[in-house]
């Protein structure tokens, strides 16, 4: 098994999908083995797994309510055993984190435009919601920003600190965390209508980058472990200048040397490949790299970052790419592996 890598793919539920599904990356023969369903259960779109790799923790929907469920994996299989759940009246979030000593999971939610957190037991169980955090406001986009949607929430590199995203009122927000309780100690108001998503830490702790939904755009930041503060320093964009059909950014994920920032384009369905200049952490436009499919919602380094994993929502296919350690750059390996509607994917831990 030295060769394998077994990762997770969260799912719409609309369509043929069962729920969660896991796959083998056979990095000796680069290919992506042995998909199967592993947990029945609705709509879990994200999920994440525990620094110890024996938990992993997804969102789900259970009738007219949403939350958490918690499952223990089996480290040999992948197969997945169900712990508990913990939900809440509405709408499902959209995100889930936990900090690498399994105290909190927090979790966003979109249409709610919430932040939660859980407190997480020492058998891996959550506990009801400690703090449910509603944001205010909305922004210029009147379709998209009529009021708050919390699209990520995730902790920063000393784990002193939640950042939440909010797409609905263009806000990057900074909560403390107290003993599983949150509360606000900072926000950054970015360019109004841009429609931030998704937010990575560099390495170093020094600089963050976020991804916008509606403007396409990779936001570099310097982040502060003082206060938790953040400073905008760059506006990239993650679409060709030409490109003037539908586009909505989705994921943005950085290389564990810090030299790479990677961001994923839906509708222009591609991967944008950046180089990261280390001393200011200002991006560079390396390339673009077709995801041989449509609406490109999310994509994972393997364990070993050889490896590039795309999850093409709306065509229900994975993609497999090579990753150029030195140039950043992608090449496509395999395009033809099924999975219904797929949104998140994540690998194991090493």
């Amino acid at each position: 098994m030295a060769n394998n890598s077994i990762g997770y793919v969260g799912t719409y539920t609309k369509g043929d999908s069962k729920g969660i599904y896991t796959f083998t990356l056979d990095t000796e023969t680069a290919k992506i083995m042995n998909v199967k369903a592993v947990a029945n259960l609705d709509n879990p779109t994200y999920l994440t797994i525990s620094q110890d790799n024996r938990y992993l923790y997804s969102v789900i929907k259970e009738g007219e309510s949403g939350g958490v469920a918690v499952y223990s994996i089996n480290g040999q299989t992948g197969e997945l055993e169900p712990l508990n759940t913990q939900v809440l009246e509405g709408a499902s979030p959209c995100h889930v984190s936990i900090d690498s000593e399994n105290r909190t999971v927090v979790t966003a939610n979109y249409h709610k435009g919430t932040i939660e957190s859980y407190a997480v037991k020492e058998d891996g169980t959550v506990s009801p919601a400690s703090s449910i955090i509603e944001h205010n406001g909305s922004g210029p986009n009147k379709e998209r920003q009529e009021k708050p949607h919390a699209h990520y929430a995730g902790f920063t590199p000393d784990e002193k600190y939640v950042a939440a995203v909010d797409l609905g009122i263009d806000q990057l927000i900074t909560y403390e965390v107290n003993n599983g309780t949150l509360q606000e100690v900072n926000s950054l108001s970015v360019k109004p209508g841009s429609g931030p998503r998704h937010l990575v830490f560099h390495p170093n702790g020094k600089f963050a980058y976020m991804m916008t939904e509606l403007s396409s755009e990779v936001i570099v930041l310097t982040y502060n472990a003082e206060d938790g503060s953040f400073t905008e320093l760059q506006y990239i964009s993650s679409i060709p200048e030409e490109f003037n059909g539908n586009n909505q950014g989705s994921a943005i994920h950085i290389s564990s040397d810090g030299r790479f920032v990677y961001a994923a384009n839906r509708g222009h369905d591609s991967i944008a490949v950046f180089s990261v200049n280390q001393d200011s952490g200002e991006l560079t436009f390396v390339e673009h790299t077709a995801t041989e499919g449509s609406w490109p919602r999310d994509f994972v380094l393997d364990p070993t970052e050889k490896f590039l994993v795309a999850s093409n929502q709306n065509s229900s296919n994975l993609v497999l790419f090579l990753r150029n350690a030195s140039t950043g750059k992608l090449t496509l390996l395999q395009s033809d592996v099924p999975v219904p509607d797929p949104v998140c994917v994540k690998f194991l831990n090493v």
